[in-house]
């Protein structure tokens, strides 16, 4: 599970929306994600429900941000930035990683990527796709240079300015996708949502990096 959730992870930072100097992008792709990013910015809190699948998994899992804060669980492991620190909660286990954000360990929240507009992929409008009746938007992002990478496929419904489906295609052809199923926008969250109660897990082996 630890290993599925640092795919996840990566898959959401893929899920940037990123564009720079070096990149082409055309000019309806990129109307498109700038909607999108203004869209979720302008919320106060974010919800999402969805299926993470590889090639013999499916996994249902939630996400909740706000800011720059986020909760993420999938089945049996739960990871919790609270603006400061990553933490990586496993129950099978019992056991919790503690660790400041760097490269290494992209952030979930699908909104700080939004917000980071950086270089390293070509972007393509491809056309109009039907995702389970849902008439979306398929925009193709390219790695400039090789980073195991060889595409994302970004499905978005424009009429909402929201993400309904991520495909990420490795360079040994190892599909992952994420299916968003339900998001919720602007509720009234406990700001203990997003922070770490080191009492709530006593028998826990807890190594701060």
């Amino acid at each position: 599970m630890k290993i599925l959730i640092n795919k996840l992870a990566l898959a959401i930072y893929i899920f940037s929306f990123i564009y720079g100097f070096g990149q082409k992008i055309d000019t309806q792709s990129k109307s498109i994600l700038d909607q999108v990013s203004t869209h979720y910015q302008s919320k106060k809190n974010n919800y999402f429900k969805f299926v993470y699948r590889t090639a013999n998994k499916a996994k249902t899992g939630i996400f909740y941000s706000s800011g720059n804060k986020y909760r993420l669980k999938i089945m049996d492991t739960e990871q919790i930035f609270d603006g400061h620190k990553v933490y990586n909660i496993s129950s099978e286990d019992q056991e919790i990683t503690i660790a400041k954000p760097n490269s290494d360990t992209a952030l979930f929240s699908p909104l700080n990527y939004i917000n980071s507009y950086k270089s390293g992929y070509n972007v393509q409008y491809i056309g109009k796709k039907n995702i389970q009746g849902v008439s979306t938007d398929l925009v193709k992002m390219t790695p400039l240079r090789n980073n195991g990478i060889k595409y994302i496929n970004l499905y978005i419904h424009s009429a909402k300015k929201q993400l309904v489906k991520l495909e990420q295609m490795s360079k040994n052809n190892e599909l992952d996708i994420i299916e968003i199923l339900k998001q919720v926008e602007n509720q009234n969250l406990s700001p203990s949502l997003f922070s770490f109660k080191q009492a709530d897990y006593k028998n826990y082996l807890i190594t701060e990096l």
